[in-house]
């Protein structure tokens, strides 16, 4: 397999991989779920006279992503053996008083971060009240979608065969494609493939043009890949995480063979 960087940030990464199957592409895609990551599990209320019902907060407290320092580790591989310590189990609290509005920022919390602090939870109103604490862990998302840190999808390659579109054809057909992909060169089309989202477009209009004909069709081994975080890793990091997941899943199925 080989790899093309296209762009990078540290929430978003798109890249070129060659020499792979669509069943490997898809499989890194669905091993992100498998990532773990830090989320609110369970939060207590003391107080709460927004206009938002208990569970309608506890939904938003658990959307919000967490940073976790990198010695956390989830309940059942800690020595706790799963009742909640400092190394598997975050605490954080939250108490605010209205006329305000209360913020993600507003969480407290001892040895992790909260990624975004513009995260609207509720609004108070005058003399309202909210007071209540939670309890962060790591998770992944097969477990539940709040635990997920990103999106991984992919597209196939597009191969892309152009013949005899030139000068004011290929104008014509350049202003059909919805992703502005087609340029005109010289009087020439071209086709940025990084860009083209194989819609057809401009092939069912060239079939109605004497002397010009495009082709594209995705390729079988290889894909673009795109991968945004919601901030907990960064993007390049949610892919070494999909790749390691995979071969732990990998392994598990070789020992289940020999067993078998």
């Amino acid at each position: 397999m080989k790899i093309e960087r296209i762009s990078k940030s540290n929430e978003k990464i798109v890249f070129l991989a060659k020499g792979i199957t669509n069943s490997l592409a898809n499989a890194l895609r669905r091993t992100v779920n498998e990532i773990p990551t830090l989320a609110i599990d369970t939060v207590e209320f003391y107080k709460n006279d927004s206009a938002l019902y208990d569970e309608f907060i506890a939904h938003r407290l658990g959307l919000v992503p967490l940073h976790a320092p990198k010695t956390f580790v989830s309940r059942d591989k800690c020595s706790c053996k799963g009742k909640g310590c400092l190394k598997c189990t975050a605490s954080l609290k939250l108490k605010a008083k209205g006329p305000c509005t209360v913020y993600s920022r507003d969480l407290k919390a001892k040895g992790v971060e909260v990624v975004y602090g513009d995260m609207p939870i509720a609004i108070l109103a005058k003399e309202q009240e909210l007071e209540l604490s939670a309890e962060a862990i790591l998770g992944i998302g097969k477990e539940h979608t709040k635990f997920t840190p990103g999106l991984l999808w992919f597209n196939s390659y597009p191969i892309i065969n152009v013949k005899g579109c030139e000068g004011e054809t290929a104008k014509e057909l350049a202003s059909l494609c919805p992703v502005k992909a087609i340029n005109v060169k010289d009087g020439k089309m071209i086709i940025d493939a990084l860009k083209c989202n194989m819609c057809n477009a401009c092939v069912e209009a060239s079939e109605k043009k004497e002397k010009c004909s495009i082709e594209i069709v995705p390729s079988t081994e290889d894909f673009i890949f795109f991968i945004e975080s919601f901030g907990q890793i960064d993007a390049d990091e949610i892919f070494a995480e999909s790749i390691s997941a995979l071969n732990d899943n990998l392994d598990e199925l070789a020992k289940k063979l020999k067993k078998a």
